[in-house]
Formats: structure tokens, sequence, C-alpha cells
């Protein structure tokens, strides 16, 4: 028996747990779209069109992986990709009308699902648990 270990006592175990509360609260307000989903339907409005391989980077997604969602997105008609005019191996990613405003509405939810979760704690907890968060 290892008296010097606690389960509870673990940043793994306590991010993992701050997760699920995190995803619980996310599907009950976005159920139609998955985080890495989001993830790049806010990047993209916000910096708009971009190269797939940049986008990827923007939401700190390997590129198979951004691969597999734009691939959903596109079906979902929230995304276009059309190849570069100036390096034609590389796609640009932009949102369609349909994905800006399913952009705008899910980062307006967005902020409801971030007030929830972290609705036990002050601005100042907030602040700083960001910044703890930056450091990891």
């Amino acid at each position: 028996m290892c008296d010097d270990y606690k389960l509870d006592d673990q940043v793994g175990y306590k991010l993992r747990l701050a997760t699920q509360r995190h995803l619980e609260i996310f599907s009950k307000h976005l159920a139609d779209i998955t985080p890495t989903q989001f993830s790049i339907l806010a990047r993209l409005y916000e910096v708009g069109e971009t190269s797939q391989n940049q986008l990827g980077r923007l939401v700190a997604m390997d590129a198979a992986t951004t691969k597999g969602v734009i691939a959903l997105l596109i079906e979902k008609q929230l995304v276009t990709a059309r190849p570069d005019p100036h390096d034609l191996r590389r796609l640009q990613i932009s949102l369609t009308d349909t994905g800006r405003r399913v952009a705008a509405a899910s980062i307006e939810k967005a902020k409801k699902i971030t007030a929830d979760t972290v609705s036990n704690l002050n601005q100042r907890e907030v602040k700083r648990l960001l910044e703890l968060l930056d450091k990891i």
C-alpha cells in the first residue's frame, strides 16, 4: 500500500473530473456539435479563412484529427475547403454562411457554458485558474 499517494490529490485526476463536468455542461448547451467541432468553428469565426494546417495549429489538434473534423463540418455544410491558389497542396478552409451563423450562436452559448463551468469560482479565481492552466 502506498500511503503517500492519494488519487483525490492528483492533478490529472482533478483535471479529468473538471473536464467531465465541463463536457456535461457543454453537451447540454451545444448538443449538435462536439467540442472539437466548436473549436474549429470558433477559430474560423475569429480569424477567417485559413489553411487546414494552420487551423489545426490554431486549435492545437494534430493533422489527422483536424482533417476528420473538417470533413464532418463540410458534410454539415458549415465549412468549405478549396485549393490554395498559391500552393495547390494546401487547402483553405472557411465558414459557409450557415457556418458563420452557427458559429456566432455557438459562441454565445459557449459564454454560458464557461460561466456554468466556473460558477463556483469568483472572478479572481477564474483569472488565476486560466493563468495556471496556461502554465501547464
